[in-house]
């Protein structure tokens, strides 16, 4: 068979294979659909088929476009999101970067977070210093940030939650008058905006995630960006072994150790957290995609707060930080105090008439059993990140959510609620 004639055996295959349009009949929204299609599911086959499978010039190719994409002068692809935390940090940790972190130096990072946001500053020494979340835009509050400064705070690490841009207006003065290392953590948020700014430009560096579930894909996957070169270079360095194969700029260590192969010159510590050319093959495919998705997005969540708006009084939804766009991964939202229902309760009774249901991230991290063995500062009593852990839930918000699903999940939630409302 020829090459073209299984390109077109494949396409045909998965047209009977990718998700369907919603069916009234057979009601399932789903919390993730896959983004990728034939085109994705091609390239990455034609990797394989090719034998292009470590690292090599189709990831350079997507760092690129990524780069290019939201004005970050590197980008640099590791093998998830959780790896682009760890990667980020252990290259401002590492002591042959300018400026880097020290052991039992403090990073401010929410209490709402995912546990890959934390665990790297601990593997590298650091002490997370937690703080509470705003309760309306679920981020970390930036009063909340000037209060935990003391003698110690060398960074912060915000977290842009499910798509909702933190208020860098008001966290840059802090960063810039404590001078602070800024990473910001934008692993849920591909494709958001503060000011007409993107995300990940804020700091000295931004990570982002490609798991599956994400607003693109590369199955899994992440990105780091910088602007700054020497960073870049030690993020490159990192991520493979601690060599110099993938540096910009490796003329100085070659000049430097002419008796070792340049292949296998190592000047660093490392890591094995390369992505794989398939996954660079469909980067490139999915991130022309991304803007159609992340309208669709936005267009479900505007749908959703027009339509559940009378019911303020028992549910919020997340509120859009001001100045902000945001990109909407989930709808995520919570049980007011006083409603005749939990958010368990109702996550139950939705997820019995096919919406599918998670809480919100890890929750308040300082309540994880996993942090108290670990040295760590908590600023205030995180009471609105304790609610959001109890009280916070969201249904699936993603390209496949059509008009009719939509409509659905808003009927379905609104019969839940007016019916629990009722009974008192």
């Amino acid at each position: 068979m020829s090459l073209a004639s299984l390109r077109r055996a494949m396409a045909a295959e998965w047209k009977k294979l990718a998700p369907k349009p919603f069916d009234p009949k057979r009601p399932v929204v789903k919390l993730h659909e896959s983004t990728y299609g034939d085109a994705e599911v091609w390239e990455f086959l034609n990797c394989l088929l090719r034998t292009e499978v470590t690292m090599g010039p189709k990831v350079r190719r997507f760092e690129e476009e990524f780069a290019r994409k939201f004005g970050h002068k590197h980008a640099v692809m590791v093998n998830s999101g959780s790896s682009a935390n760890l990667l980020a940090v252990s290259a401002l940790c590492n002591p042959l970067v300018k400026g880097h972190l020290r052991p039992g130096d403090e990073v401010i990072v929410p209490a709402l977070c995912w546990s890959t946001t934390v665990w790297p500053l601990i593997q590298h020494q650091l002490v997370p210093v937690v703080v509470d979340a705003d309760p309306a835009t679920l981020n970390i509050n930036p009063g909340e940030v000037a209060r935990a400064l003391g003698p110690k705070t060398r960074g912060i690490m915000p977290v842009h939650i499910y798509g909702n841009p933190c208020d860098m207006k008001s966290l840059m003065p802090i960063v810039r008058k404590h001078d602070l290392t800024l990473i910001e953590d934008t692993c849920e948020s591909l494709g958001a905006r503060h000011q007409g700014k993107p995300l990940g430009s804020f700091g000295r560096v931004g990570t982002f995630s490609f798991y599956y579930s994400h607003h693109i894909t590369t199955l899994e996957g992440g990105m780091v960006v910088t602007d700054d070169f020497d960073t870049a270079e030690a993020l490159r360095v990192l991520r493979a072994h601690g060599w110099v194969r993938e540096m910009k700029n490796s003329k100085r260590h070659l000049a430097d150790n002419p008796a070792i192969h340049p292949k296998f010159l190592f000047v660093n510590l490392g890591y094995n957290l390369r992505a794989t050319e398939p996954q660079g093959a469909m980067g490139s495919v999915q991130l022309r995609k991304l803007d159609r998705f992340v309208r669709i997005r936005r267009e479900n969540a505007a749908y959703w707060k027009r339509e559940l708006a009378d019911l303020g009084d028992v549910i919020a939804s997340q509120e859009e930080t001001p100045g902000a766009f945001h990109s909407w991964f989930g709808f995520p939202s919570r049980v007011k105090t006083g409603a005749p229902f939990t958010a368990r309760e109702l996550m139950t009774a939705l997820q019995a008439r096919g919406l599918e249901m998670r809480p919100l991230n890890a929750g308040n991290i300082a309540a994880q059993p996993a942090i108290r063995h670990f040295r760590h500062r908590v600023v205030g009593d995180l009471r609105h990140a304790t609610a959001i852990m109890q009280d916070g839930f969201t249904w699936g918000n993603h390209q496949h959510v059509d008009r009719a699903a939509r409509e659905y999940v808003a009927r379905v939630a609104r019969d839940f609620i007016e019916g629990r409302c009722r009974r008192g």
